[in-house]
């Protein structure tokens, strides 16, 4: 895959907001959480691809595709997907299969994310293999070639270092042209470059004066591949939900979308902070996607 191959911007707004219910909750519990976020207006709704939980390894969890795919299609209007998927714990083809199947059953709601895979618990502990940073790096950017082409040509031989692909058809081809949105995660600058390459959507994680600096990183590394970096949009996922406070909300929103970011994702937050998230959704989301709209947080 070339730069010019990466898919042009989409007909997303100027910003999005989304919430990350997590994987650990009872399905139910799960289920009333994203119905709610979609009628609170939340744009978008994640879950994470893990297998078990870090501060709990007896904790009940979800496998991520399969429980975005019994979520969003119980949803009408939410855009969803997995901040990110581990590119080791799945074959490319087979996670654009099932990437292309839930586009259908939820008529062109989902986006795929994807990254490296980092966890080396978690793959000791399901039989995953780990290689070096390097060789997980490489196998990444010969999955994106993959599963970019799968969804763009009618057959795909492919003959990398990882993964071999003879003459695979690959039927249907998603609702959503030229193809299903591709998030990938990074931190690190291999990773953000490789994020320039290809990617439709930037996801990181951190602090807004930590990310600010990556995003500049990004932007620039696009230009450098040839890219308008405006056809890269840039999301975070944050490590608290910032719901203690309206205020709180509004001003972690502003700094985030003052440094280009176009697309925020909070944790759900505990009960108690619900009325919070539910006034924050309601009064303050609408004035920032206006905000937004006007090029006020341009860069």
């Amino acid at each position: 895959m070339s730069e010019q191959s990466a898919a042009p911007a989409n007909s997303s707004p100027p910003v999005r907001f989304g919430i990350g219910t997590g994987n650990r909750r009872p399905f139910p519990e799960l289920l009333a959480q994203w119905r709610w976020i979609e009628e609170l207006g939340f744009d978008t709704a994640w879950v994470v691809d893990h297998f078990l939980a870090a501060d709990n390894e007896d904790t009940p969890y979800f496998e991520a595709w399969t429980l975005i795919a019994t979520l969003g299609v119980q949803t009408q209007r939410l855009r969803f997907g997995v901040l990110v998927s581990g590119n080791t714990y799945r074959n490319p083809g087979v996670l654009a299969k099932m990437a292309v199947t839930l586009d259908h059953a939820s008529g062109g709601r989902v986006e795929l994310g994807i990254g490296a895979g980092w966890w080396e618990r978690e793959h000791r502990a399901y039989s995953f293999p780990f290689p070096s940073v390097a060789d997980r790096i490489a196998m990444l950017e010969e999955a994106i070639q993959i599963i970019d082409r799968l969804q763009r040509e009618r057959r795909v031989t492919f003959h990398g270092r990882f993964y071999r692909f003879e003459d695979a058809p690959f039927e249907p081809k998603p609702l959503q042209q030229p193809r299903i949105p591709l998030i990938v995660g990074a931190f690190k600058p291999r990773m953000l470059r490789l994020a320039a390459h290809y990617a439709d959507i930037w996801n990181t994680r951190g602090e807004p004066d930590e990310v600010g600096e990556l995003a500049r990183f990004v932007r620039q590394a696009a230009r450098e591949f040839g890219r308008d970096p405006a056809t890269l949009r840039c999301s975070v996922f944050t490590w608290r939900p910032p719901f203690e406070s309206v205020e709180r909300f509004r001003s972690l929103a502003i700094a985030y979308l003052q440094h280009g970011f176009t697309d925020l994702v909070f944790p759900m937050p505990p009960e108690a902070q619900w009325p919070v998230l539910e006034r924050c959704a309601r009064e303050v989301i609408p004035e920032l996607r206006h905000r937004a709209a006007r090029g006020e947080f341009s860069v």
